[in-house]
């Protein structure tokens, strides 16, 4: 059987990772996609789609419409393969040996084809199967919030949430959550001669950033020896910035973005507050001398963590697909698990591949950890046979 299976989802996985879905596109041609497969089973699906249209989150249930099924999560979006040296195409799936290379493979395209074939399986189960499908997960976990809510207000009220991020099938309880911000520097334009006669967007950008790099170092400083997290402390990296058009011209604009990402027991908002304080003393300090300048911070994202407590049952029931008898483990990656916990489902992430090979160039998914994906979907099927206590 999970020969069948594991081949069924190898047919499927070549098609996913075929769109490019690639967070700054559209994944809708993906999702009709989807959409078509899943018609095909007799199975209807749900589309929340986002606020310009252009993209699309899917749900869809499989099995009876009752309480207390499995909701099985996935991001359809990948990140960019710009600049990256690959060896075959990143948007075609490549076997060479035992692993299989393309974009998305491991994160997370591998669990998504896995579910989907999955779905003959799970239509005799006596609880559903939720397939919940997210977009814009890579850029701040922006799609799933408006997914989630709909999963709650259109469904009989699932007993957990299953997040396939790539864990190597094993169970992972913890994550730390990540707010993303963009700071935005409006200066006044002189020859950069006179110094006096204008301000340097660039130059204050520059003093936000040291203040910036000043605090990932406090917040190393403040490591928790007892943390199951690596790095066992919050941290802050600065990922973009731009500015300036010429040498001798003060900078009109610059701008920047970084993200915070802190353990449960880490409130963003604290760590962040003197930063914006100052943002805003330097704000009218500049507007007093040049009316038309001034400084913007604004949040781009902000995805809770995932804390381990009162996730016993569902972490107990995963354990009991897997065989995964390690503890429970935490990772430092941000993901949308945090979220259906925050919506009040228990949730663990579970999936195969590893975390180390996302967002590389030759990207890949050990077949053993596919086949392994496989195993737990039969086991997820028999186990919703079963009658719900």
């Amino acid at each position: 059987m999970t020969k069948m299976l594991t081949k069924s989802a190898l047919a499927l996985f070549d098609s996913l990772i075929a769109f490019d879905t690639t967070s700054r596109n559209s994944n809708l041609k993906l999702i009709e996609w989807i959409e078509s497969y899943l018609d095909g089973h007799g199975v209807s699906s749900h589309r929340v789609a986002s606020p310009d249209g252009s993209k699309a989150s899917l749900h869809a249930s499989i099995g009876p419409a009752v309480e207390g099924g499995i909701i099985l999560s996935g991001h359809s979006d990948v990140v960019p393969v710009d600049g990256q040296n690959w060896s075959s195409d990143p948007f075609a799936v490549t076997r060479r040996g035992d692993r299989l290379y393309g974009r998305g493979t491991c994160d997370m395209k591998g669990f998504i084809a896995l579910a989907l074939a999955g779905v003959p399986l799970f239509k005799d189960g006596k609880r559903p199967v939720h397939l919940a499908i997210s977009y814009d997960e890579e850029v701040g976990c922006l799609g799933a919030p408006a997914l989630i809510a709909d999963i709650a207000s259109q469904l009989p009220t699932p007993a957990m949430a299953i997040v396939g991020e790539p864990t190597m099938m094993k169970v992972v309880t913890g994550h730390k959550g990540i707010t993303v911000h963009t700071v935005e520097v409006l200066g006044h334009e002189a020859h950069s001669s006179l110094t006096h006669l204008g301000v340097s967007a660039n130059m204050i950008a520059v003093e936000l950033m040291h203040d910036l790099a000043e605090l990932a170092r406090t917040l190393w400083e403040q490591a928790d020896p007892e943390s199951p997290f690596v790095p066992p402390h919050a941290t802050l990296t600065i990922g973009e910035m731009q500015g300036g058009t010429a040498a001798n011209i003060l900078a009109r604009n610059a701008s920047f973005v970084f993200d915070l990402r802190c353990p449960p027991s880490v409130d963003p908002d604290a760590v962040l507050a003197p930063f914006k304080s100052k943002i805003g003393l330097l704000d009218q300090q500049l507007k007093n001398s040049f009316p038309d300048t001034g400084i913007t911070i604004n949040q781009l994202s902000n995805a809770p963590p995932l804390s381990p407590q009162g996730l016993e049952d569902a972490e107990a029931f995963v354990r009991k697909l897997t065989g995964d008898n390690s503890p429970a483990g935490a990772v430092a990656y941000a993901a949308e698990a945090g979220q259906f916990r925050q919506a009040g489902f228990p949730t663990v992430i579970c999936g195969p591949g590893s975390i180390e090979q996302a967002h590389q160039p030759d990207e890949y998914i050990a077949v053993e950890q596919f086949e392994r994906g496989a195993l737990f979907m039969e086991r997820l099927a028999e186990e919703l046979k079963v009658e719900h206590k």
